[in-house]
């Protein structure tokens, strides 16, 4: 593996790269059959799909074409896309960035050292950060220099074909954007930028885009509002079933408020919460109430679901994305919007798409975890941290630290509701990805899914595992907290395939969850994995 070059990404060969020595992982997990093999990919998906370059399929709309003709249709297509790229016309918001990491990278692999996906292949050499970058750099130079002697001896030897291409296009779903490699790169070049102007390519000239991302993500929250397909009738039943489940859970009764209009606070939450873990908006909804604020959630169109996977691979389904959002917070006349817990919401409406909010178009937006830290450290509810008395570690979402710096009021709280909070090593901005990162964690066709438990969250889990060293073995339950709902998810399925839960009682949620649990009015356990007679005996009955 060490000595494949970008050069041979247009080669014939049945399979480039085939990961061999991953990465060890800590007790108890370094003894033998403590994890599956790797399945071979099946015969019949190598006639359709690209597995030609790992193994791997994780785009399913990157499909082989039938005859040369439409090869050779395929390959012009992205030269022309790749132009666009370059044009200040169709790419003036990341051209300067995307030259500068284009132009200026001396290939010192200090990158390589950051990458999670790299270490934890044991350093297959496709996935360092400037591999696809590289191979990006030789067909522009190429192309661009006329594709003569003179584009050859400038970096351009690299044969520019339809299996080159074919590919590129797997290739740019290897990466999880975390853009951990653009922080210690010693010029600030960034690699995750590169990967993610691929996928563009791609998505925007040739219409090819992971289902899960745009058909069944971009443009069914279009169509319907919601990237999982709930209708307006569907949200509004959804929060009877939460106000039923809160009076369940704590035995008091919260009235939910939904289309308020002129509330300081909509708040927003990842559509995917709802479906997977109701307890999340449940808790938000318990403390805002009981903290007295006047808030409100949307049931229009785009205005509860604060997904925008056009992030990841496309410029234009992620501004029409944003600026629906956007409205259905201005009809509702709100003075702000608070992103719950989606990190890919955070950077999406705070960060990434935040020059399309001017002049009268803009609202104030913000993260919820500032304002949480307000209400707990000025004592708005009354908290006994021993109801969380059990080991917490805590994952810092790469677009809520890196790229937002937002690190400090999550410690704090943990430290008020935790008493046994122990960090993950490393944490805050140089953490590293869950490994559903860039829409991982919802991809999952064909074999993408082993990729993903085995090599993108591999590090994850090691942090985990060292987080909780000690107590791994012991009957204690053990937490990840995880604020954000993709970062949940590619968790969760770790946690399954390691079967970390069964075997060792590792749970994990989000932060919100652990602050309700803390609360003394309450009899009952929030936290469904905690025994509740025991906590009933522990905690409320002698304070009684």
């Amino acid at each position: 593996m060490a000595n494949i070059r970008p050069q041979d990404m247009g080669k014939p060969s049945e399979q480039l790269c085939k990961i061999e020595n991953l990465m060890p992982l800590p007790a108890p997990y370094d003894k033998p059959g403590m994890e599956p093999d790797f399945s071979t990919p099946k015969d019949a998906w190598k006639d359709t799909y690209c597995t030609s370059l790992d193994g791997f399929v994780g785009n399913e709309t990157l499909v082989r074409p039938k005859t040369k003709e439409e090869e050779e249709a395929m390959v012009k297509q992205f030269l022309t896309g790749l132009e666009r790229l370059f044009s200040d016309e169709t790419n003036r918001n990341y051209l300067q960035p995307l030259m500068l990491s284009f132009e200026y990278c001396a290939k010192c692999n200090t990158c390589s050292e950051a990458c999670h996906v790299f270490k934890a292949s044991g350093e297959a050499e496709i996935y360092r950060p400037i591999f696809r970058s590289e191979v990006m750099r030789k067909i522009a130079k190429k192309h661009f220099g006329g594709g003569g002697l003179l584009s050859k001896f400038a970096g351009g030897d690299i044969d520019i074909n339809f299996e080159t291409i074919f590919r590129l296009g797997e290739l740019a779903y290897r990466c999880n954007l975390c853009r951990r490699c653009a922080q210690t790169c010693p010029l600030g070049l960034d690699n995750g930028l590169l990967a993610r102007e691929l996928r563009k390519v791609f998505s925007m000239e040739m219409g090819i885009a992971p289902k899960p991302l745009h058909e069944k993500g971009s443009m069914l929250q279009l169509k319907t509002g919601s990237s999982t397909g709930i209708t307006r009738e569907a949200f509004l039943d959804m929060i009877e079933f939460l106000e039923e489940d809160i009076y369940e859970r704590t035995g008091k009764q919260y009235k939910i408020p939904v289309d308020k209009k002129g509330a300081d606070i909509l708040l927003t939450h990842n559509a995917g919460e709802y479906m997977a873990w109701p307890e999340n908006p449940a808790a938000f909804a318990i403390i805002f109430e009981e903290a007295g604020l006047d808030w409100t959630l949307s049931s229009e169109l785009l205005g509860y679901d604060n997904v925008n996977y056009g992030l990841f691979y496309d410029d234009a389904q992620s501004r029409k994305i944003g600026l629906g959002q956007m409205k259905a917070a201005k009809d509702l006349g709100v003075r702000r919007i608070v992103v719950g817990e989606c990190g890919h919401a955070h950077k999406a409406a705070m960060v990434s798409i935040d020059r399309a909010f001017v002049g009268e178009d803009n609202i104030p937006r913000e993260s919820f975890l500032p304002l949480l830290w307000d209400l707990i450290r000025n004592n708005v509810f009354k908290l006994d941290p021993m109801r969380n008395n059990f080991p917490v570690t805590l994952h810092d979402p790469c677009n809520v630290a890196r790229m937002m710096g937002v690190i400090q009021p999550q410690r704090e709280i943990l430290k008020v509701i935790a008493p046994q909070f122990r960090e993950m090593y490393p944490h805050g901005a140089k953490n590293f990805c869950c490994g559903g990162g860039s829409g991982f964690a919802i991809m999952k066709s064909f074999n993408f899914p082993e990729f993903r438990n085995k090599v993108t969250s591999r590090m994850k889990f090691k942090q985990i595992l060292e987080a909780f060293q000690g107590d791994m073995e012991s009957d204690i339950p053990k937490y990840v907290c995880a604020p954000c709902s993709n970062c949940k998810g590619a968790i969760r399925d770790i946690l399954e395939y390691y079967q970390a839960t069964a075997k060792f009682n590792v749970h994990y949620a989000g932060l919100v969850e652990l602050v309700v649990n803390a609360m003394v009015q309450f009899d009952k356990p929030f936290l469904e994995f905690l025994d509740e007679e025991e906590f009933y005996e522990t905690h409320v009955k002698n304070k009684k």
